[in-house]
């Protein structure tokens, strides 16, 4: 594939969403569903690029050579996950059998009062974090996102839940307002949770092992948790078909506290550490992976970074911060690295 990920149109377009919401709210769930045959057909008909970068992807995590009836049951699983954005992001949970297993370290981090880091990827649904507010309803959830690049979730968001709208944050600001805004949520005991498996064009990236080959992930939010040295969980909202999800808190951190003289050898380790578990939870539910572009050969945008790590590809600006107060410091790593990694998309 040539370019980046962001050169790929919206895979649930405003219209689409559009759609799913309408037949969804006027006849219910499993009406909306039987739309998802249409939609997985336009999909394999029309979306040709993706089409083959699932097949290559899916060989790679089968162990065998992808067949087509695979690619339209990882674009049909994709297609599922979108209509339910409308009754997660809606409030309408009780449709759903959804399975939580970790909530004890999530619980005991959050008692802190000082904030959480959750990092979540691509895979499966990042909307089942929204099961939460059962379990806590004083908690205050705190997405970041990027609307100027996912404008028809933003629309979703608008109509479906304004509160919940209003509560995102939004990463096509600059920097260092974006690094303020997840500070004082932080600052505030908020659950604070951001995409962290995609790199975006000018950003600090780091090649560690992935599903046998090594594949770039973003520095940023690890310097950003580095700053914030709030404690890091990860999230996987893995979707298993009918009504049926698994969301999945793991510790990953109390609270990174990493000497700037440090970050160049500790930010690969962490990196590693998290691709290592994102593999795991591929393997186990692998028509789960919605990064629809070739995730191992997206490296066009990257150019050499100085004082690579040792045993590390690097690309991107220096990732050691330059001087400065709290939130200047993530924003130094190159405030642009800050507000793209947390953006996700």
């Amino acid at each position: 594939m040539t370019g980046s990920w962001k050169q790929r149109r919206e895979g649930g377009g405003l219209f689409a969403l559009w759609l799913l919401r309408s037949v969804s709210l006027r006849g219910g769930r499993g009406l909306a569903r039987l739309l998802l045959v249409p939609i997985t057909a336009y999909f394999l008909a029309r979306r040709g690029e993706e089409r083959r970068d699932s097949r290559a992807y899916l060989s790679r995590v089968l162990g065998r050579p992808a067949r087509l009836r695979d690619v339209a049951r990882h674009i049909h699983t994709f297609a599922a996950t979108i209509l339910d954005r409308v009754f997660l992001l809606g409030g309408d949970m009780q449709r759903f059998d959804i399975r939580v297993s970790g909530l004890e370290s999530l619980h005991a981090a959050l008692d802190r009062g000082q904030g959480v880091l959750v990092f979540g990827s691509h895979l499966g649904s990042f909307e089942v974090l929204r099961v939460l507010g059962r379990q806590r309803p004083e908690q205050k959830i705190r997405v970041v996102l990027d609307k100027a690049h996912s404008p028809a979730v933003t629309q979703l968001l608008d109509a479906l839940n304004p509160e919940i709208a209003a509560s995102v944050i939004d990463a096509s600001q600059d920097g260092p307002a974006i690094m303020f805004a997840i500070q004082q949520a932080a600052a505030e005991g908020a659950l604070v949770a951001l995409l962290v498996d995609r790199t975006q064009p000018g950003e600090a990236s780091l090649a560690v092992p992935f599903l046998g080959e090594p594949a770039e992930f973003p520095v940023a939010p690890w310097l950003l948790a580095s700053v914030l040295q709030v404690p890091v969980q990860l999230a996987f909202g893995l979707y298993r078909g009918g009504n049926r999800y698994d969301l999945a808190f793991e510790p990953f951190s109390d609270g990174l506290a990493i000497p700037r003289r440090e970050r160049a050898a500790a930010v690969p380790a962490l990196i590693a550490r998290y691709a290592a578990r994102l593999e795991h939870h591929v393997r186990d539910a692998p028509y789960n992976w919605f990064n629809f572009y070739d995730f191992w050969g997206d490296r066009e945008h990257s150019r050499s970074q100085q004082d690579p790590a040792p045993g590390a590809t690097t690309h991107g600006p220096t990732i050691a911060p330059q001087p400065g107060p709290a939130a200047g410091d993530a924003a130094g790593d190159g405030g642009a690295p800050v507000r793209r990694a947390a953006g996700g998309g």
